[in-house]
């Protein structure tokens, strides 16, 4: 099992998958905004959607789970 982590602070603003898909290695799987920019967030290997943790509109914090992949 893997997780993605958010690598900075900021608001969810779109997720890109769903639980149950398949990811590849490099997909982008959320767009988060941090500083006013949107900074996709990217899946660190390949594997399916275990588990989603964050909404559409929620603050995230540096380093919090925002999905697992199995």
């Amino acid at each position: 099992m893997a997780v993605i982590e958010s690598p900075m602070a900021g608001k969810v603003l779109e997720i890109l998958t769903e639980v149950g898909k398949n990811v590849a290695e490099d997909d982008e799987v959320i767009i988060l905004e941090a500083m006013k920019m949107e900074n996709p967030i990217y899946a660190p290997t390949s594997g399916i959607v275990k588990e989603i943790k964050v909404k559409i509109g929620q603050q995230i914090a540096e380093g919090e789970v925002i999905m697992e992949l199995e």
